[in-house]
């Protein structure tokens, strides 16, 4: 193996991508297949998972898949999810907490349990699925080779900017400093957690905006490196802190949005 393979090697690594049936979810999962990880892949719709599982093993890639189905919108969902976790591995390596929802309304008339049903899955189930996990992360864990939990924020959690979806920039807000606390608490259970902070990519969240490839041309128009994101800036992100290269790396909120985190439109003295 080359340095730069072992480097980056994921290979006989076992992961947990959470809402990995589209979108960025698909993206890390596919990945982390092509980069020889056994990945789990989990959403509300199961046929979907399993789905997509049978076209990542399609790809001849040294990695492979399994899909199943997995809700992290309430509790019960949460535990049953563990559960079939448990009975496929004995330890993860890798947790991808991924899935999300929104709600857009205008300020006026945004509804009360739009809040509700948009932190419970974008920021207490990350919370709630990592520590009921906890005993497989740290069963993989080793002082060379932490364990990796990667959550899903956004360049809307790290920007005052809400395009009417209230209750998500601020889960997504919640969800960047939940990562930072647990990354502090988990350091010494050799277990790193990271956060993806990511600009505008296709995906069904974004369907509305990004479906043909003339309105991805013009969001990307917006993004100052001139297009959105690609299955591949995700892939290589994720294999980046998953990998030996990233064992160093905790408490990260990582932006992948062709620079909008940084984008202000301020000037002071020129025109």
């Amino acid at each position: 193996m080359s340095y730069l393979d072992d480097l980056f090697s994921v290979a006989g690594k076992t992961a947990l991508v959470t809402g990995a049936a589209t979108g960025i979810g698909r993206m890390a999962a596919t990945g982390l297949v092509k980069a020889g990880a056994t990945v789990m892949i989990a959403s509300r719709k199961g046929e979907d998972c399993i789905k997509v599982a049978e076209e990542l093993n399609g790809l001849g890639a040294p990695g492979r898949a399994e899909g199943f189905a997995g809700d992290v919108s309430s509790e019960a969902g949460i535990a049953a999810l563990v559960g079939e976790v448990k009975a496929r591995a004995d330890r993860l390596h890798i947790l991808v907490n991924n899935a999300g929802v929104s709600w857009g309304a205008p300020l006026e008339s945004f509804p009360y349990h739009a809040w509700a049903k948009v932190f419970g899955v974008n920021v207490t189930a990350v919370f709630h699925l990592t520590r009921e996990l906890l005993p497989l992360l740290e069963a993989a864990a080793s002082d060379e080779d932490p364990a990796r939990v990667i959550n899903l924020g956004s360049v809307m959690g790290t920007q005052p900017l809400a395009d009417d979806a209230y209750s998500y920039t601020a889960s997504k807000a919640a969800v960047h400093h939940l990562t930072r606390t647990l990354a502090l608490e988990f350091a010494g259970r050799r277990i790193t957690v990271n956060a993806f902070a990511p600009g505008p990519f296709q995906s069904r969240m974004t369907a509305f905006a990004t479906a043909t490839e003339e309105q991805a041309r013009h969001v990307g128009s917006h993004v100052p490196i001139g297009r959105i994101g690609a299955p591949d800036d995700i892939a290589g992100a994720t294999l980046y802190l998953c990998s030996r290269a990233g064992s160093y790396v905790t408490g990260a909120i990582l932006p992948i949005d062709g620079g909008q985190s940084v984008q202000h439109g301020l000037t002071l003295f020129k025109e």
